[in-house]
């Protein structure tokens, strides 16, 4: 049965609070009347959730939950207040507490925050397990069955040293399956090289795998390795495979069958000994049909292969994958998401997948102005249940032909991640600099109009170095 403790210097309250707890939630409830009782109590007896006065002579809540914290007790604790001082239960919750309630608040709604902080707890409990099981933090985190037939796939093929292809959508945690199959293989202790197809120049391809001489070419000032060489006695992940080059391919194909490179104005090949792991979000086989890719090499890639599920067929383990990006997130130990937002969530496609999630959960995050602030998730654009958010904005207003639309220009010559953070930092400055010269600086209409707090815009003219001259 669950154990609740509900701690207040008000004793007639405090068993008014726990006669009600046992007739509604069907706990058992103990009492303490102040915080220095109440740490003795969490230290003699199966505590499973804590009720918490702030207010109290002596030791009160806030000394309470420093101990807590201090001694690395994970109970977790509700704080309720008589007094509609938020500001302080939000001081409370930095501290460590899983939320807040009032005095006078039905207890159906304290039932409420007690399954829920016992369900945080659990989730979290099983995410320490599976990571203790894998021997680090992973994003394959879930109970679903397209998990567990991916684990089950990683712990059959992990042992063999020949190629694996690892097929997914963007976003699925490729490179985490395969840094698995390496960490589970049989040269665990060697290097793991990971190299992008995709974010290199084809003028450096070559030169980024295979390493090249002094002299080999214009600016080669000194001798290179290239990722097969420092991946011997290891594993190289080639990611994006089906970006390389058909020039590359065949030399590609060498290093598979010889165990050997030869870098770019090398007169005699290295032999190298390693396992390669390659990974897409293409069809390789429709690629060899429309002669993209090579079916040698395709079949010599693919002697296992491994489907790593999008997210979508995997919801279940949506809520689990929430708490563990909320765990990495800064400021997200303390932050809450809604049952009903989780439900909102469902409804979505995710077609970025776990890293459209960890963006929108971290976004989310940034935007709260406190931590149990859950409208901040719903102004994340990419939490709605539809396709993924546009970069292209229009003012509100009718527009004219210089405003009618924001569209921020995507340099590609420049690796992915950094073009992509830097399209969204560009039509964040040109999005609040357009709207806040539509509302003459004044940052309060400005929130109005865009649906979100004057703290968010705040707090990205200060990220974004922007300054505003207007008004509040």
């Amino acid at each position: 049965m669950t154990l609740v403790l509900v701690v207040d210097d008000a004793a007639p309250l405090a068993e008014q609070y726990a006669y009600d707890l046992r007739r509604m939630g069907g706990y058992e409830v103990l009492t303490a009347p102040d915080g220095t009782k109440a740490l003795e109590l969490i230290a003699g007896a199966p505590v499973d959730c804590v009720i918490l006065d702030l207010e109290m002579p002596g030791m009160d809540g806030f000394e309470v939950l420093r101990v807590l914290e201090r001694k690395g007790i994970p109970v977790p604790v509700i704080v309720y207040t008589g007094t509609g001082n938020y500001e302080r239960c939000v001081q409370a919750v930095r501290l460590g507490a899983y939320g807040f309630v009032d005095k006078a608040e039905p207890v159906a709604r304290v039932v409420q925050e007690i399954e829920s902080a016992l369900e945080r707890r659990r989730l979290r409990g099983e995410l320490l397990s599976l990571r203790r099981q894998l021997g680090r933090e992973t994003s394959l985190v879930g109970s679903s069955a397209a998990m567990g037939t991916l684990r089950e796939t990683i712990a059959r093929v992990a042992p063999i040293p020949s190629p694996v292809l690892i097929m997914g959508e963007s976003g699925t945690g490729k490179e985490l399956v395969a840094r698995d199959l390496h960490r589970l293989g049989p040269n665990p202790s060697g290097p793991f090289v990971p190299l992008n197809s995709a974010a290199l120049p084809e003028s450096l391809v070559e030169s980024e795998l295979f390493g090249h001489e002094r002299g080999a070419f214009t600016g080669a000032t000194t001798s290179y390795a290239g990722a097969f060489e420092r991946a011997h006695g290891g594993t190289v992940f080639l990611d994006e495979i089906g970006e390389l080059p058909l020039a590359m391919q065949p030399k590609l194909l060498r290093v598979l069958e010889r165990k050997e490179v030869r870098r770019v104005g090398a007169s005699k090949p290295i032999e190298v000994d390693l396992r390669v792991v390659a990974a897409t979000n293409r069809d390789l086989g429709v690629e060899v049909n429309r002669g993209r890719f090579r079916e040698d090499l395709y079949y010599r890639l693919a002697v296992a292969r491994v489907h790593v599920p999008p997210l979508r067929e995997r919801k279940d383990d949506l809520r689990l994958l929430i708490e563990h990006i909320l765990t990495t997130t800064p400021n997200g130990e303390t932050a809450s998401i809604a049952q009903e937002t989780i439900d909102l969530m469902m409804k979505h496609d995710w077609p970025g997948n776990v890293r459209e999630l960890r963006n929108v959960i971290e976004r989310a995050v940034l935007l709260a102005e406190t931590p149990e602030d859950e409208d901040a998730l719903r102004r994340t654009p990419a939490a709605a249940p539809r396709g993924e958010p546009s970069i292209t904005a229009t003012p509100s207003h009718t527009a004219t032909s210089s405003d009618a639309a924001m569209t921020v220009p995507v340099d590609v010559g420049i690796p992915f991640k950094l073009a992509k953070q830097n399209v969204i930092s560009e039509f964040e400055k040109r999005y609040i600099s357009r709207l806040l010269a539509q509302h003459d600086g004044n940052i309060s209409a400005a929130a109005r109009a865009a649906g979100i707090d004057r703290m968010s815009i705040h707090k990205m003219l200060h990220r974004l170095g922007l300054s505003n001259p207007g008004r509040e």
